[in-house]
């Protein structure tokens, strides 16, 4: 293992070493306080473009399976840790973390202070950086100033190039379009569980074409960036939505308040990790969620047909919208889990209901 250096936009700069590949990957510099899920993490595409911390110190433990990929490669720009495990102890392991990051020429850092990077973040807000094993540190700073993650449409590099189906694990009860900006496999295995084909769609694909095809309902997935660069997408998501029952997840929530006149905005430091406490404002019940998201809603909208029905107990953020009329209903956070808790599983069944009430 090399000596690597982690350098921050605002100049701070970490030593350790790096694991997997070598070379300099620069990205948003985020943090994750899950303590379980690191390959679910790495091929998230909600994490492209990003430097990922994990505050759990022992990373590394039980090894990677093929099993659980979220995606067909790993999505996240780097990966920075505490303290690396070389052996790991799982019988369902396939090799190590090192080897997997190697493998799909990936930098990590590890052996630094992640819970001083975690206070640094929490205070002064994510940011860019670098992880590096060049080190001139100099250099460094003047290329990460020169990238901006809000600046780039992420969207267009984690979506599927052409449609592809998802098969129905039996009989096929529904037939679902899902548009992915950036969907997670676990999403689709959810859906085929409960008797879904889904077809998904390249991100851009007008509603015209999705809606061609005749499907009983529309999924939108989550995925990466700033949905300020999605305007073309949000007037393909007001059709989809006023045409067919509609469900939306994390920026597929996002796309749907936009879609009917809201607006976001960037997070200090987002939310990401799988202990998110959520409440139910129709109900009061509340439940522990899995989160990975650095951008939320503004509770207001022009339209008046979109109300907040969910909201999060930490920060009083939106958490899930509604349409008064039409069957369409969203939520930020991550009911496939994958890693988490499944306490909101459910909503996965709640939309295939609703497809039924509506045929």
């Amino acid at each position: 293992m090399a000596r690597a250096h982690l350098v921050l936009a605002n100049g701070t700069v970490f030593e350790g070493e790096s694991f997997g590949a070598g070379g300099t990957s620069i990205g948003e510099v985020v943090f994750n306080t899950g303590m379980t899920g690191y390959q679910e993490i790495l091929t998230d595409p909600s994490y492209a473009g990003q430097l990922v911390t994990l505050t759990y110190p022992l990373i590394g433990n039980y090894g990677v399976t093929e099993a659980d990929f979220e995606s067909r490669r790993v999505q996240a720009a780097g990966l920075i840790i505490k303290e690396l495990c070389d052996v790991p102890s799982n019988w369902r392991s396939e090799g190590t973390l090192a080897s997997f990051l190697e493998r799909a020429n990936i930098i990590g850092i590890h052996g630094i202070d992640t819970r001083k990077l975690t206070r640094e973040i929490r205070s002064a807000g994510v940011m860019m950086g670098a992880i590096s094993t060049d080190g001139d540190i100099e250099a460094l700073k003047n290329r990460i100033a020169s990238v901006r993650y809000e600046t780039i449409d992420f969207v267009s590099q984690v979506s599927t190039g052409k449609p592809f189906v998802w098969n129905a694990d039996g009989d096929v009860k529904y037939r679902i379009a899902l548009l992915d900006c950036g969907v997670k496999f676990n999403i689709l295995r959810s859906l085929a569980k409960l008797g879904a084909e889904t077809t998904v769609w390249p991100a851009r694909t007008s509603a015209d074409a999705i809606l061609a095809t005749t499907p009983d309902g529309v999924f939108l997935s989550p995925g990466p960036g700033d949905p300020d660069l999605l305007g073309d997408i949000k007037a393909n998501v007001r059709r989809l939505a006023e045409s067919k029952p509609t469900m939306g997840i994390c920026l597929g929530n996002q796309l749907i308040g936009c879609a009917f006149g809201g607006r976001t905005y960037k997070l200090p430091f987002g939310h990401r990790g799988s202990n998110h406490p959520v409440k139910d404002l129709t109900t009061g019940r509340v439940v522990i969620t899995s989160q990975n998201h650095g951008y939320a809603l503004a509770p207001e909208f022009t339209s008046p047909d979109i109300e907040v029905w969910q909201v999060n107990l930490n920060d009083g953020t939106v958490e899930g919208l509604r349409h008064k009329s039409l069957p369409v209903f969203s939520i930020q956070y991550h009911p496939e889990a994958s890693p988490g808790p499944t306490d909101s599983k459910g909503y996965f069944g709640q939309f295939l209901r609703m497809i039924d009430q509506n045929k």
